[in-house]
């Protein structure tokens, strides 16, 4: 399984419309990709403006495929001013 984690820090006069724009991207990718398994949105209960996103796709092919997604391309046009920051790890789930 491969794991990718996004922390983003938003804009404060763009946390309601990111939050609104972070969950409908996820339901996008979950309904839409049959190889994105895990799609979880997390806020810092003590900061609003810091996000956490923890996904899980088939394999790193599948993440890109997410990547030339329609949904995504929209969606990352649509909030990359309202950042502050982003940060984007890459992990490799190992067998149970």
């Amino acid at each position: 399984m491969y794991i990718v984690t996004v922390e983003f820090t938003v804009g404060p006069e763009h946390v309601e419309a990111f939050h609104q724009a972070v969950q409908q991207q996820a339901q996008n990718s979950l309904t839409l990709e049959a190889d994105c398994h895990q799609f979880d949105v997390c806020v810092d209960p003590q900061n609003r403006e810091r996000l956490f996103l923890y996904e899980t796709y088939t394999d790193e092919a599948a993440f890109k495929t997410h990547l030339a997604s329609e949904h995504y391309l929209n969606f990352d046009a649509t909030v990359r001013d309202w950042l502050k920051s982003k940060a984007v790890q890459f992990w490799n789930r190992l067998p149970t």
